[in-house]
């Protein structure tokens, strides 16, 4: 550190002034020498958030490729055929009824998977959220580990890309749910490495407003399939599913060859030349002019020390050090609980609602626009949001509202419509916040695992969600055993975000030591602000 002093104290620091005050950690070096957001980070963070549209397309593309179409009879004058109801559909003879569209217009009609049974006709989007829950939990590490985030998120858009163009010629419904799943499991970590990649470029006064760039991208790539499967309609699902794939493979291939890797990643895997080019590619030519060895100087005084787990060869080794912390175990097991609460209903409630309108284009286009005002709303005022109150409101107002729809009778339509998109609304917007929240609940060399681990939570309270939505359908209960358990579970779970830190404003570490530093210092500053408080 003294050697590092007197470089600090010479001529460079002398023709420089951002050099007189010695930075400690990266994080203020990203925002002392290379700005709080420049040019080059906005284009990089655009990019790479932009992998958020093909992961919203491959998670919400079975709610048109699967749907079931609608039905007429053949011969109106056949008695059996006028008196039966939609669900009796497979009590009648075969000929006695068609398909109104095409046959080849979704998975259901082609295969004729509406008499297989529930099992049988649910099994691709089954299949689709549990390689989901498998790769979040297989390559999660490797974002942290050995690939890094980059690397990740080229390996992940490529499987999911290459497995959905190979769905197009499923022949069967069996490799199509077993496409499904790898396509599932290369789409689990697509989100996280795109999270964390853009937000750890740029300084802690832009991080979070950074993060919601993701969120406004996997919304605008939620609302092209209605608009992709509007204007395909009556040709084949298999149509749909070529248009979202081949654009996602030439993504990967721009993000190879023109994202730089993360600079907080290669300092905690002691790459620190690696680093140092990645953050001068992205520094603006003028704010530095002739002091081109400012960044390297100040670079070299930066003692990262990183946890020997972190060095070895075991992929999982973060998540043990998310285990061996009592402080990041607690932290992690709350924030997963929170997940929880917060994925059945986001992917509870668009089942649900499919009474918002009559035609699937605009229903689902009615889900997605409710994402899009909460992923604004978040963007302008995340920077003065406090994570857990602003956390803790939208859970209990999602739950409270989903609640409200069981007791809000049938003839108040308009009413209860209003209260179903007030209640998406809010799970949506904390969502947004639970993710950039996780960000900075734990340090650069944890921080991908961790967010990976609470998406994982997200998806497995979507698991229940359609097995309550199905459960309900033949039964009289006013959305009791939807609504009312959704509510209920959001209520509760919302409640451990108690158990958490805030983050506001806060500096964003790189190791779990500095984590720990950090909030020792708070706890020794707790008493101190007490003191001033009651003089005041």
């Amino acid at each position: 550190m003294k050697k590092t002093s007197n470089l600090l104290n010479s001529d460079d620091s002398q023709t420089h002034p951002l050099l007189e005050k010695h930075v400690k950690t990266l994080d203020e070096t990203i925002e002392r020498y290379i700005g709080n957001f420049g040019w080059a980070q906005l284009l990089q963070a655009i990019v790479v958030s932009f992998a958020w549209v093909f992961d919203a397309q491959q998670t919400f593309i079975s709610v048109f490729a699967d749907a079931e179409p609608a039905w007429h009879c053949i011969d109106p004058h056949i008695e059996s055929c006028n008196s039966t109801m939609i669900s009796n559909l497979c009590k009648l003879p075969r000929n006695s009824w068609t398909w109104n569209e095409p046959i080849q217009t979704s998975t259901v009609s082609e295969w004729n998977l509406s008499c297989l049974g529930p099992v049988i006709a649910g099994l691709p989007t089954s299949s689709f959220f549990s390689g989901c829950l498998l790769g979040g939990l297989v390559l999660a590490t490797l974002a942290d580990s050995s690939l890094g985030r980059k690397n990740l998120l080229v390996i992940s858009c490529l499987t999911m890309s290459s497995s959905t163009f190979l769905t197009a010629f499923s022949p069967n419904i069996w490799i199509y749910s077993i496409l499904r799943f790898v396509t599932g499991f290369g789409r689990a970590t697509i989100g996280t490495c795109s999270l964390v990649l853009s937000t750890e470029i740029v300084g802690k006064s832009r991080r979070d407003k950074v993060g919601i760039i993701g969120f406004i991208f996997f919304t605008l790539g939620f609302l092209s399939l209605p608009a992709m499967a509007y204007f395909t309609r009556g040709s084949s699902w298999r149509m749909l599913y070529i248009l979202t794939s081949v654009p996602a493979m030439i993504y990967s291939i721009i993000v190879h060859f023109m994202i730089y890797e993360s600079p907080r990643w290669l300092m905690v895997r002691g790459r620190k030349e690696e680093a140092i080019n990645t953050l001068k590619s992205i520094a603006s030519p003028d704010f530095y002019g002739t002091n081109n060895n400012i960044l390297s100087i100040s670079l070299s005084g930066i003692d990262i020390s990183v946890e020997p787990e972190q060095r070895s060869t075991d992929l999982y080794s973060s998540i043990k050090m998310l285990w061996d912390k009592k402080w990041a175990f607690r932290r992690l097991t709350a924030v997963m609980v929170v997940s929880f609460g917060v994925g059945m209903m986001y992917y509870g409630i668009p089942l649900g609602v499919g009474n918002l309108a009559s035609s699937l284009y605009l229903s689902v286009t009615l889900n997605a626009l409710s994402e899009l005002p909460s992923s604004l709303i978040t963007y302008f005022l995340i920077g003065t949001l406090r994570r857990r109150s602003s956390l803790l409101f939208f859970t209990i107002l999602s739950g409270v509202c989903s609640i409200m729809c069981v007791v809000i009778q049938e003839e108040q339509q308009g009413l209860r419509i209003g209260v179903e998109l007030v209640s998406f609304f809010s799970v949506c917007t904390a969502f947004d916040v639970l993710l950039i929240y996780t960000l900075e609940l734990f340090p650069t060399c944890v921080r991908n695992s961790a967010l990976s681990m609470v998406r994982q939570a997200l998806v497995f309270g979507g698991i229940f969600s359609p097995i309550l939505i199905a459960a309900e359908r033949g039964v009289d209960d006013n959305g009791l055993l939807s609504y009312g358990v959704f509510g209920l579970v959001i209520f509760v779970c919302g409640l451990f975000v108690i158990c958490l830190p805030e983050t506001r404003g806060g500096i964003i570490c790189d190791t779990m030591d500095e984590e720990e530093e950090k909030a020792k210092n708070i706890i020794s500053e707790a008493p101190n602000k007490q003191i001033l408080v009651a003089h005041v």
